[in-house]
């Protein structure tokens, strides 16, 4: 029997006697008008706050939301983030955790206050006019409208959390903690003022943290230049180093030439060059071996000569003469040995300028004291202001630009090398296409530059961290911490392992201030408990501004007996990555309902931190060396870490490509679980392609798990506890096997969950509900669902297996399809209507493991082999116009497999096959019968089946067979009208 309804008759309309499905659950989904009304009920029920009272007492699981900025609609890559976010806390709820999601946002920073000073620039405002608390004020407003409009975006999508009370790093008791954190380093001595060479944007006119930098393809100048040997001579008299540089700006920082004790070095004289030619005839030049053909080449050098080996003992004696002596740079150049100089590229000689590279810098200071002893100025030069041009300390340059202040190439360059040009010592120049570092605000290149910051030491030893330093206490903490994928260790391991202490200062206004002062006659930090916890209370109350209205400290220093004229107050606000680093501290430890009583605590609580993989230098970073810092260990346990969202192309997407897939689009047009099914079937730890092509795979996909859904509801119309069948062993074979898979499933889909491999569910789910349902168990059972008398027992068996795959089907998919799984759970038991309950407080059904049955499971494979060899042959005759419906055949199987044969014992293979009859004979069958390579031993000669055809199921029968009282039908058709009938009176 199909779905359709039966023929009727003059005397009968059949269709009426049947039980078909009926249910009001529709198959169109119409999401986008459904998911709306399923939002408001669970608003309305408080879903979040019966999940907390369902979930109390047990074991939390706690995913802490890695706050997103608070700045513009969100896109689809915030919808790959929150969508697994709520995958990962929906399922660890429903798997016995309490599982609590709090939203937070990322509300200071650069991007907030541009937007502002671009209303400004607008209105004709210079931002330096207006009282900074002013300022302040406005950045909130603005980061407060999109929190709010952001709140709706993420809701929409169906994530769960608490959107009533979601954490604000800007929030008054959130600026005094993140206060609290940074003074924590103060007190240990973990923080420091130094200068360092730092990242720097002049477009936004601060320093910039490794996380804010992205690589992009830049194109550079590039020179070699001779650096003359003055002392001693010997050997070398009248020769030169030879360095080459993509920075020819730096050279007026240049203060030393770095080389490496491994690499061969040789003493090469140029026998014949152009006239002309920078590089002359008769010129002697130091550089590694196998670099020099390379460099000779580029200086456009005919031939040259090698005159004899350099020893790393000969240079690390020698003293050079900066290329630009005599113009205000008379200082001696010494040469270093350093492990950072490779002879893959270059000469094999680094220009080290220590104001301008952090191996720059790091070579001059591990040299310092012999560099004293040899007489040698140690201090490093400010060669380059905040706004990218040269200072006094490069003569000869002053007002020179290396970057605009749009983030364009400045005058600088060409100025450097038109000097080393006139001064003689220009060996070559060219141009580069490289990966340069740009701010990934701006999108516009960096410079490193030397500047007074606020540091985090990572190699300090720390009492308070057992002697221990943070740099050891952080990569203590990798090992202790769960990383999916497990090839996130190694990336955030070398990371830390690599990384150089910690800039945490930024020069801007919209953010929480270093709340320190500074002693101004020995530069030491104020360390005094009652200051701080003074800072600390009047912040809570008043929010960072308290520090910015206090402009002379006095408010904090007065009442302690300090002077404040003899203080310095801190006016440089933290790195947005401290404060995001630090919501672990004001959240997870403040609010009750996160606070984890973790494996160190001796509990089973578990924490899981889960962003893009580009967090890696991001938030787990500054998350990791902030806790690791004040707490000594990690403040997660688990690291989920997922990739980026791409065009169909595999194409970053643009705006100005018109590649963009916008979620706000998808969802208008197709609904909220179309995207959460696409992000649970994606291998996340890959980057994600989408677009109106994939997405039209999702919705297919989508529309076949409804309609099975639909089927069942429809199916269980006819369902009721009087009938239900409770001991399994007395059920038919069909039915056991679907409840032996059921029991097979549930562990699998459970520990899919429970690793976090949500691809793996909708892959193990799709494939049952489409294949072993839709087209098997379904299929084959319709007949016995809608024809069978009220009493078979058969009937009532399969009913209660519907019953039991619906109830696993709904709490399986309900993480993922929560707006789907929710109305036809509502559809199921309408009855929790009104008690206010759902499908998303249940926990994922159990299906018992008595019900396992490998055997039957065996046997049922080589019974499934020879139907698909039965079915393969139908099809043929179905093409061939030969029968419509299956029911219209009553083909001859040939099995020549005892195997397959014996397997079949007992069972009716025409009911499995959906035919009116089979007949089976145990040999090979002619010849041309119908076969299937994959199943030897089964051959299928197609036949039509005989007699007349059911008025109710369209089976062909004997008519001879039938019951006098009902002709039109076969007698288990006619069974099942006498009882209806009976029924009825």
């Amino acid at each position: 029997m199909t779905d359709k309804a039966a023929d009727k008759t003059e005397a009968v309309d059949y269709s009426q006697t049947l039980f078909l499905p009926q249910t009001e659950f529709p198959m169109r989904a119409g999401l986008p008008q459904r998911e709306p009304e399923l939002l408001a009920r669970w608003a309305r029920i408080d879903l979040y706050k019966k999940l907390r009272a369902t979930a109390k007492g047990r074991d939390r699981f706690v995913l802490h939301d890695g706050p997103p900025y608070a700045n513009g609609n969100i896109h689809i890559g915030h919808v790959l983030n929150k969508v697994l976010k709520d995958l990962v806390a929906r399922s660890q709820q429903m798997l016995g955790f309490d599982s609590n999601y709090v939203p937070g946002w990322d509300c200071h920073g650069l991007p907030i206050e541009w937007k502002i000073e671009e209303q400004y620039r607008a209105k004709g405002l210079n931002k330096d006019d207006v009282p900074v608390v002013e300022f302040r004020k406005e950045c909130r407003a603005f980061a407060e409208k999109w929190v709010d409009i952001q709140r709706e975006e993420f809701k929409r999508l169906g994530v769960e959390g608490d959107w009533a009370d979601p954490y604000l790093t800007m929030a008054y008791p959130a600026e005094a903690q993140i206060a609290r954190e940074i003074m924590k380093f103060a007190e240990t001595g973990q923080l420091y003022r130094g200068s360092k060479p730092v990242m720097w944007s002049v477009v936004e006119k601060t320093a910039l943290a490794e996380a804010e930098v992205e690589y992009e393809e830049h194109v550079s100048d590039t020179v070699f230049v001779a650096f003359a040997v003055v002392a001693p001579a010997g050997s070398l008299a009248d020769a030169s180093i030879l360095i080459w540089t993509t920075t020819p700006w730096t050279i007026p920082g240049n203060r030393a030439i770095s080389f490496h004790n491994k690499i061969a070095y040789g003493l090469y004289r140029i026998t014949a060059a152009p006239e002309g030619n920078w590089a002359k005839v008769g010129a002697s030049y130091v550089l590694a071996k196998n670099l020099a053909e390379g460099v000779f080449k580029a200086a456009k050098v005919e031939a040259f000569e090698l005159v004899s080996d350099v020893s790393a003992h000969e240079l690390a004696g020698l003293t050079c003469a900066h290329p630009l002596r005599g113009q205000g740079y008379d200082f001696d150049v010494p040469l270093l040995d350093g492990d950072h100089v490779t002879d893959d590229a270059g000469t094999g000689f680094v220009h080290t300028a220590p104001g301008h590279g952090r191996e720059d810098f790091d070579v001059w200071m591990a040299n310092g004291r012999m560099l004293a002893e040899r007489g040698i100025e140690t201090h490093i030069p400010y060669t380059v202001d905040a706004d990218g041009r040269f200072t006094k300390d490069a003569p000869g340059f002053e007002g020179k630009q290396v970057i605009t202040d749009k983030g364009e190439k400045g005058d600088a360059n060409e100025a450097v090398i038109k000097a080393l040009a006139a001064s003689g010592h220009l060996v070559a120049r060219g141009r580069l296409k490289h990966q340069y570092p740009h701010s990934w605000r701006s999108k516009k290149p960096v410079i490193f530059r030397n500047t007074p910051q606020w540091f985090i030491a990572m190699d300090k030893a720390i009492e308070s961290l057992g002697n221990r330093t943070l740099r050891e206490v952080a990569l203590g903490a990798i090992k202790d911490t769960q990383w999916v994928p497990a090839a996130g260790e190694n990336r955030i391991n070398g990371m830390i392992a690599n990384r150089p202490d910690w800039v945490v200062s930024r020069q801007r206004a919209w953010g929480v201030p270093i709340t320190v002062f500074v002693e101004k006659e020995t530069g030491a930090i104020l360390v005094d408990a009652k200051v701080n916890a003074a800072i600390a209370n009047a912040f809570e109350l008043e929010g960072a501004d308290a520090w910015f209205t206090d402009l002379d400290g006095a408010r904090f220093l007065k009442p302690f007996g300090y002077d404040p004229a003899a203080y310095e107050r801190v006016t440089d606000v933290l790195d947005v990555w401290f404060d995001s680093g630090s919501t672990h501290a004001f959240t997870l430890e403040k609010r009750p309902d996160l606070r984890a009583r973790r494996r160190g605590d001796g509990g089973n609580d578990r924490v899981m931190y889960l962003e893009g993989s580009d967090q890696h230098r991001g938030w787990f970073h500054s998350s990791l060396l902030e806790s690791c810092g004040t707490r000594g260990r990690a403040p997660f346990d688990v690291v989920l870490t997922h990739g980026f969202c791409l065009d169909e192309k595999g194409e970053k997407m643009s705006k100005s490509k018109g590649n963009v897939t916008a979620p706000q689009d998808i969802i208008k047009d197709s609904g909220a679980d179309i995207l959460r099914l696409w992000v649970a079937a994606a291998d996340y730890s890959d980057d994600l392609r989408i677009g109106k092509e994939i997405l039209k795979t999702f919705v297919e996909t989508y529309r076949k798990l409804r309609n099975t859904t639909r089927w069942m509801l429809g199916t269980l119309a006819h369902f009721s506890e009087d009938i239900r069948v409770n001991e399994p062993q007395t059920m038919p074979e069909l039915e056991r096997l679907m409840l032996h898979r059921l029991a097979e499933l549930g562990p699998q889909v459970e520990e899919a969950y429970r690793t976090y491999d949500y691809k793996k569910v909708v892959n193990l789910l799709s494939q049952f509900m489409n294949t072993e349902l839709s087209a098997f168990y379904f299929d084959i059972r319709k007949d016995a669902l809608y024809c069978d008398p009220l009493s078979s027992h058969v009937r009532k068996s399969a009913l209660t297996v519907v019953d039991h795959l619906f109830r696993c089907l709904a709490t399986w998919l309900a993480p993922i399809l929560v707006f789907t799984t929710e109305e036809a759970w509502l559809e199921r038991y309408p009855e929790q209507k009104a008690m206010d309950a759902s499908v998303h407080l249940e926990l994922f059904a159990q299906a018992p493991e008595g019900w396992l049955d490998p055997e039957l499971a065996e046997r049922w494979s080589k019974i499934r082999r020879v139907r698909r060899v039965v079915t393969g042959a139908l099809e043929l005759e179905r093409a061939g116009k030969r029968i419509g419906s299956s029911l219209e055949a009553a083909p001859k199987v040939y099995i020549d497999d005892p195997d397959l044969r014996a397997a079949l014992s007992g069972v009716d293979l025409a009911e499995i096959s959906i035919t009116s009859g089979i007949a089976i004979s145990a040999n090979e069958g002619p010849q041309d019968a119908f076969r299937l390579a994959d199943v030897p031993g089964v051959a299928v000669v197609s036949a039509r089946a005989p007699g007349v055809k059911c008025a109710r199921s369209w089976k062909y029968f004997d008519p001879a067979l039938a019951d006098p009282a009902y002709p039109e039908v076969t007698p288990r058709d006619a069974k099942a009208l006498r009882e209806l009938g009976q029924r009825a009176r």
